[in-house]
């Protein structure tokens, strides 16, 4: 969850879908009741003289005036439109628990819309990132007067916030001094020296990843709570739909995410348990992924870290949602864009491409095994090799990950602007990490879909994390990244159950990378495949002792000896769904 209000500056004006020129009246602080007692505030943007429509709305922690441009455009389009602030935020009443009490507060207020004098009965909702999260929530609750949801870049609790693979970013922190207290705080949270200096004294100061809050000076959030459940659990499973939940799922629903989207990994995981249960709205279930950013899933942009794409990426989101909503309620034509259940956007080759499934996105597997020279695979210019055979006989590739080692923090504060864009030019490993290189690719060749990289390692001690980065190496240097992942090693077996390495056995791991990704690689370029230890002050630090990490500190450090084997008995090997 990255900007809170991606409306701010739009790179791309949407345009007015219909006549455009319906005037709009306003009720400021509406009041809506909750079961409980709490009410709820509200403003409401409705279509002047006009008989009852569906309504739409967004529910925000991020203070509901930050969606104007929104409510305003879709009220013009004769669709009453509610901005509701979140329980415990702007003016709402109550006590803000993020994530918690999303469930009860959408059921209700969907219930609520529902018989206004000017609603006809249906309610939609709108909304990115924690409003894409609250619109599965609403949806969890099941109120019978939901007919639409449409979830962009929607985060979900222990896949991809606070943590992702049971490792906790210090951005939650960040994130949570946004929500804290009533008021809007953008400005403090967009002050990045000042949260990058407090990350970096934690780092710096071998402090325990607990002890965050206090470093930042706010210890008024939920902080203490997430760090006592750093896997999946009954804690977090509140916030999940069950099976039985996705079984029962009846209404459209249009997912929306990017390449670059911090929120890929929950949005997709919606997506994947829907297609999985046995519902009888997956048919009408419908998903959108772009070459955007998170911010991008409401505000397409040509650009991202350096990386421009064609014109043709641009989706006129408000004209497309209109469309939905014109479909699933109005009884209107189906979007012109949506020609099939999925399209995906392919950089590279600059195009839209459609299939009814992800299963039927790719028809081939390339399958790449590890391999190096004498063991050694160290950096860029003594690399491993992805190789097209299994290896045979062969060394393990070793390195060293010690988490006293400060080197790192020193790289990340020089280049700290490719952090912000998240496109590094730079590759320094410090001796902590294992590059592959393929081959060139004598034909550009397309790959759309999840890499999975299968590895036998041994550690020396009882734990550590891993981070996987996939990119492609262009004929002239330049590097784009494709995807990326990240792995504690207790949890090599399941993300709900934690299990200790025994020191010298070798294990085999799997990472199925955390997010999609749908490139045609250039003639000539290679794949890199980079494997190290993240010793960075933007993640949780693993001291490697395998006690509680939140509590671990510099004091309890052990360097980990890796060991990376690739041989007849232990072949580890990257896959990738390639398009032939």
């Amino acid at each position: 969850m990255d900007d809170p209000n991606p409306d701010r500056q739009p790179a791309h004006q949407p345009s007015e879908n219909g006549d455009g020129k319906v005037e709009v009246d306003l009720t400021w602080g509406v009041k809506i009741p909750m079961r409980d007692g709490v009410q709820l505030n509200a403003t409401l943007y409705r279509p002047k003289s006009s008989p009852p429509n569906p309504a739409i709305f967004t529910m925000t922690p991020y203070i509901a005036d930050s969606y104007h441009p929104r409510a305003w455009y879709f009220a013009r389009q004769s669709y009453p439109f509610l901005l509701v602030d979140c329980r415990g935020r702007g003016n709402s009443g109550g006590d803000f628990e993020p994530f918690m009490v999303d469930e009860q507060d959408g059921h209700d207020v969907v219930e609520w819309l529902a018989v206004q004098p000017w609603c006809d009965g249906q309610v939609a909702m709108w909304g990115g990132s924690y409003a894409g999260f609250n619109q599965w929530m609403a949806l969890k609750a099941a109120p019978p007067h939901l007919s639409t949801i449409v979830p962009a870049a929607a985060a979900h609790g222990a896949v991809d916030f606070p943590f992702m693979r049971n490792i906790f970013y210090a951005y939650e922190m960040q994130w949570q001094t946004l929500v804290s207290g009533v008021t809007g705080n953008a400005n403090l949270f967009e002050e990045w020296p000042f949260w990058i200096d407090k990350f970096r004294q934690l780092y710096l100061e071998g402090r325990p990843f607990k002890e965050l809050d206090q470093v930042v000076g706010n210890t008024s959030t939920s902080f203490q709570s997430w760090i006592e459940h750093p896997q999946p659990d009954e804690y977090w499973d509140q916030i999940s739909l069950s099976r039985a939940e996705y079984d029962r799922i009846q209404i459209p629903i249009l997912t929306i995410t990017g390449h670059y989207d911090d929120d890929q990994p929950g949005a997709m995981h919606f997506y994947n348990q829907h297609m999985q249960s046995a519902s009888p709205a997956r048919d009408r279930h419908y998903l959108i992924i772009g070459p955007w950013d998170h911010d991008g899933t409401r505000t397409p942009s040509t650009e991202f870290g350096g990386l421009k794409f064609d014109e043709a990426s641009l989706v006129d989101m408000n004209k497309l949602h209109k469309e939905w909503y014109d479909w699933t309620m109005k009884d209107g034509p189906r979007p012109e864009f949506l020609k099939q259940r999925v399209a995906y956007y392919v950089t590279g080759a600059e195009e839209w491409k459609y299939a009814d499934t992800l299963d039927e996105l790719s028809n081939h597997t390339l399958k790449l095994f590890l391999n190096s020279k004498d063991g050694i695979a160290n950096d860029v210019f003594h690399s491993g090799i992805l190789q097209g055979e299994p290896p045979g006989d062969s060394l393990p590739d070793r390195y060293i990950y010690n988490p006293l080692d400060l080197r790192p923090e020193e790289l990340e504060r020089e280049h700290i602007e490719d952090y912000l864009t998240d496109q590094r030019s730079h590759l320094n490993l410090f001796g902590n990490g294992l590059v592959y290189h393929s081959q060139p690719f004598e034909e550009p060749v397309e790959i759309s879909g999840y890499a999975r990289l299968v590895a036998w390692i041994a550690l020396d001690v009882p734990d550590t994390d891993f981070q996987l980065i996939l990119s492609e190496i262009l004929p002239d240097g330049r590097h784009i990244e494709l995807s990326y992942d990240l792995l504690r090693a207790r949890y090599r077996s399941s993300p709900r159950y934690a299990e200790l390495v025994t020191p010298g056995e070798i294990n085999r791991y799997e990472f199925k990378f955390a997010t999609f990704f749908s490139r045609q690689i250039a003639k000539y370029s290679r794949l890199r495949l980079l494997i190290r230890c993240p010793n960075s002050i933007y993640l949780q630090k693993n001291y490697n002792s395998g006690g509680v990490v939140s509590e671990e500190s510099g004091v309890d450090a052990r360097a980990a000896h890796v060991s990376l084997y690739h041989d007849d008995q232990h072949p580890s090997y990257l896959e990738l769904p390639v398009v032939k």
